[in-house]
């Protein structure tokens, strides 16, 4: 099922979510080439998870996940999740206007209105 699933993602070009929300956030850290690790739930109801499956599935990104154990700081041991994407998909996206909608998050006078 898996195997079918990645054919059918092959198949459609990833689609930049709005430059503002925070699909578009967390897309931007994996852009620049950085690992996406996790978060705090923003605003107490979407997780991290949430928001990549949502990026692989509406968006048809790439995403890369890789899993490890990991201790928290009260000594629990738990498993800890890296996201990320392949080198040749971000220079791909930055050369299809992957640079423009990166400018477009910057925040202009607009949003700095108090």
């Amino acid at each position: 099922m898996q195997d079918r699933y990645n054919a059918a993602m092959q198949n459609k070009l990833p689609k930049f979510p709005g430059p503002l929300t925070a699909r578009g956030a967390v897309l931007a850290v994996l852009l620049s080439n950085r690992d996406q690790t996790g978060a705090e739930p923003l605003q107490g109801r979407v997780t991290l998870a949430a928001i990549v499956k949502t990026l692989k599935r509406k968006y048809h990104w790439p995403i890369e996940a890789a899993s490890f154990p990991a201790n928290v700081p009260d000594g629990r041991a738990t498993w800890a999740t890296v996201y990320s994407l392949p080198a040749e998909v971000i220079a791909a996206a930055l050369d299809a206007g992957g640079r423009e909608w990166l400018k477009s998050r910057a925040p202009t006078a607009a949003h700095l209105k108090p």
